[in-house]
């Protein structure tokens, strides 16, 4: 029996990666720290073969730590399931000789100044980025660079769109730069983040993400998901449909330019979720890469509209086997999520969607909670899952679904 380790499996994606795991029969360990395995849920814990206990604030002795361990259990596999620890998993598949992605190049694929290096040195088309690490020396590095607003501010290593900012004048960039450099640490496991602000060019277009699985360095793109997000100064994403409705000649631009992006990152074994923004010309852009499982509950979008067992494909790779990327239908799916029209406490959330496109819904957060605004993605409040014949149809029943529910605020009357 064949064994794999998971680099911490209570995230989104995790119960996705060990019921893929479970079912193709494998032994599953997970890596994470002892304090917060106690709090996993018990449907993760009952998948769980074994742990590997370590503290990845040290990332050199968490490599050591971990390691030590595949050796001794004989691991045949490393994935990576949280992306903050993307680098950490292709260390470790590395030093194991696994499969796995170009160790030289583990940081760039989760460090975004590092990532901008890698596109402008590889010719991807991306937004021309500048760093600094004050306000000041952005400020400077924008006049020099002779752009005009608005541009984009975010932090080199954060997720869910935490940190990010448009920019409209010179005299937002101060405020920008504070919500960009606010989280120094990633809670849960206390990881020290790299607070380098980036300022990249706006991108004015639509929004959508490719969803590939890499293996020997072939490179399948299963599909590319529309993305719906916030409008004015943030970009939270409110939702997503698989598949997204593009003309060939974009839909093979933006394969074509996303295939550069992994292999100037070095990717090889394993998943990628790109996102990229087209323009009205239909020229994409890619904005940045992950080397992990997408979240949001993609990977069961993908399912439900084509077929295809994401996580169950991403372990193959890890395992050196073949994946299995043939689509089985042709069909659409999306999920919309709910949040807050302003931060404040909850109430209630009512008139929850049915119907028979409605596959599942969720409500994240109880009465008398505190919720967010919609700024970045942790703002979210619950989701709605749909599923029909067309990403026409299944986007027409997302707008309906949507505008059924209602979110009281205690504050309201």
């Amino acid at each position: 029996m064949q064994k794999v380790l998971l680099i911490e499996a209570d995230v989104a994606a995790g119960e996705d990666m060990l019921t893929a795991a479970a079912g193709l029969g494998l032994e599953t360990y997970v890596a994470t720290h002892e304090e917060l395995y106690e709090r996993y849920r018990p449907e993760l814990r009952t998948k769980v073969t074994g742990t590997a206990f370590t503290d990845f604030a040290a990332p050199e002795k968490a490599l050591d730590d971990l390691e030590t361990f595949c050796r001794a259990r004989g691991i045949d596999g490393i994935v990576a399931v949280w992306e903050f620890l993307s680098p950490l998993a292709t260390r470790l598949a590395a030093r194991l000789g696994l499969p796995g992605h170009l160790p030289e190049r583990a940081d760039h694929c989760r460090n975004k100044r590092l990532m901008a290096e890698a596109f402008a040195a590889h010719g991807v088309p991306a937004p021309r980025t500048v760093s600094a690490a004050d306000p000041q020396g952005l400020a400077q590095r924008i006049e020099e660079s002779g752009w005009d607003y608005p541009l984009v501010v975010k932090p080199a290593e954060n997720a869910a769109s935490i940190g990010v900012s448009v920019v409209r004048s010179a005299q937002e960039l101060p405020d920008a730069a504070r919500l960009a450099q606010h989280q120094t640490h990633k809670y849960p496991h206390g990881i020290a983040l790299d607070t380098t602000l980036l300022a990249q060019e706006y991108v004015d277009g639509d929004e959508f993400s490719v969803e590939t699985v890499l293996f020997g360095g072939a490179v399948h793109h299963l599909v590319i998901t529309e993305k719906f997000t916030t409008a004015g100064t943030s970009r939270a994403e409110l939702g997503h449909t698989v598949p997204a409705e593009l003309a060939p000649n974009v839909r093979a631009s933006v394969y074509a330019a996303t295939g550069r992006a992994l292999a100037a990152l070095g990717l090889r074994d394993g998943l990628a979720h790109t996102e990229v923004k087209v323009d009205g010309h239909g020229h994409p852009k890619v904005i940045e890469v992950g080397a992990r499982p997408p979240g949001d509950h993609i990977m069961r979008l993908v399912h439900d509209a084509l077929g295809i067992d994401v996580a169950r494909a991403y372990l193959q790779t890890t395992l050196g086997r073949r994946p299995d990327v043939t689509p089985r239908r042709e069909a659409a799916a999306a999920i919309r999520f709910i949040t807050a029209p302003r931060a404040g406490t909850l109430r209630g959330v009512g008139a929850l969607p049915q119907g028979e496109h409605v596959v599942a819904t969720s409500v994240t957060k109880a009465p008398g909670d505190e919720v967010g605004d919609p700024q970045d993605n942790m703002g979210r409040i619950g989701h709605v899952m749909l599923r029909a014949d067309s990403a026409a149809e299944v986007n027409k029943a997302a707008v309906e679904a949507m505008g059924s529910l209602t979110v009281e605020l205690a504050n309201e009357r």
